[in-house]
C-alpha cells in the first residue's frame, strides 16, 4: 500500500535520527556518556565559582538546581540552531533521494539534541535529588508545554538559519555569533526577579527568558515567575514557525538544485 506524505516524512526523519546518533556518539568510548558529561561539567565549574556567592542572594532556590533548569533549555537552544546551520552541507549526498527534504535533517538534528539533553537533564536532576537537594516538581504540565515550545522554537529558528546558511555561505561563520550573548540576557546565571523592573522591558521580549524561568517555577514551589509569560512564548513560537515555514517553501527547490 502506498505510505501517505507523513509516514514518509517519519521514515526519513527517523533514518536521519538514526545516522545523527551514530556520527555523534558512535567513535566515542564512552558513547552517550557525554551527553551528560558537558552540562555536568559546566555546572560543576559555575557552582564551584559562583555557588556561594549566589547562594547568598537566592535563598528560595538552590544554586545547582537554579543553574541546571537555566544552562540546559539555553544548551538546547543553542545546539539545535548551530547545528541547523550545517544540516545541508552534513547530508547532502543524501538529497538524491527524493523522499529526503533539507527540512527533515533539521528536524532529525533538533529531536536528537532534545533527547540527549532531556537525558542530561533527568540524569542530573536525579543526582541533585539524591544529594539532597529540594526538588518537587509543582507543575510539570507547564515543564512538558514550555519544553515542547522550546523545541518548535529553535526548531524553526534552525530552519531560519539553514535558508540563511544556504544562500549565503559566509554567514555560518557568523550566525552563531548571534546566538552566543543570548547566555548572558536570558536568564541563566541570574534570575529575573534580581534584575530592576525598570529593565524587564528589555530582558522579557527574549523567548529564552521565559523558558528558563517557566522551567524553574516547574521544579521548585515559591520559585518567583513574576513577568514571564507561556502565553507570550506560544505566541513567539507561532510566529517563528510561520516565518520559517514561508522562507524555507520559497527557498527548498533552490536548496535542492544548489
Amino acid at each position: 500500500m502506498a505510505r501517505s506524505g507523513l509516514e514518509v516524512q517519519h521514515a526519513v526523519i527517523k533514518a536521519l535520527f538514526m545516522r545523527e546518533i551514530k556520527t555523534r556518539f558512535g567513535k566515542y568510548r564512552l558513547g552517550y556518556l557525554w551527553a551528560v558529561l558537558e552540562p555536568a561539567a559546566h555546572l560543576m565549574v559555575m557552582v564551584g565559582i559562583f555557588g556561594y556567592v549566589v547562594h547568598r542572594t537566592m535563598p528560595d532556590i538552590s544554586f545547582p538546581v537554579f543553574l541546571v533548569n537555566g544552562i540546559i533549555p539555553y544548551f538546547m537552544f543553542s545546539d539545535i540552531t548551530n547545528r541547523s546551520i550545517s544540516a545541508i552541507e552534513a547530508n547532502k549526498g543524501l538529497f538524491n533521494y527524493r523522499p529526503v527534504k533539507p527540512i527533515d535533517t533539521v528536524l532529525a538534528r533538533a529531536f536528537l539534541e532534545f533527547f540527549i539533553y532531556l537525558f542530561a537533564y533527568i540524569t542530573l536532576m536525579i543526582i541533585l535529588w539524591l544529594l539532597g537537594e529540594n526538588i518537587s516538581f509543582p507543575n510539570v504540565s507547564m515543564l512538558i508545554l514550555t519544553w515542547v515550545l522550546l523545541l518548535i522554537f529553535s526548531s524553526s529558528v534552525g530552519v531560519i538559519f539553514m535558508v540563511i546558511g544556504s544562500s549565503f555561505p559566509e554567514t555560518e561563520k557568523f550566525l552563531p555569533i548571534i546566538i552566543k550573548p543570548f547566555y548572558f540576557i536570558s536568564c541563566v546565571m541570574f534570575p529575573l526577579h534580581a534584575v530592576p523592573k525598570d529593565y524587564w522591558p528589555y530582558l522579557l521580549w527574549n523567548p529564552i527568558v521565559h523558558v528558563v524561568e517557566l522551567t524553574r517555577a516547574s521544579v521548585v514551589i515559591g520559585y518567583s515567575s513574576e513577568g514571564v509569560s507561556l502565553s507570550y512564548l506560544f505566541m513567539v513560537t507561532l510566529t517563528i514557525s510561520f516565518i520559517s515555514l514561508l522562507l524555507y517553501s520559497y527557498r527548498e527547490e533552490k536548496m535542492l538544485t544548489s
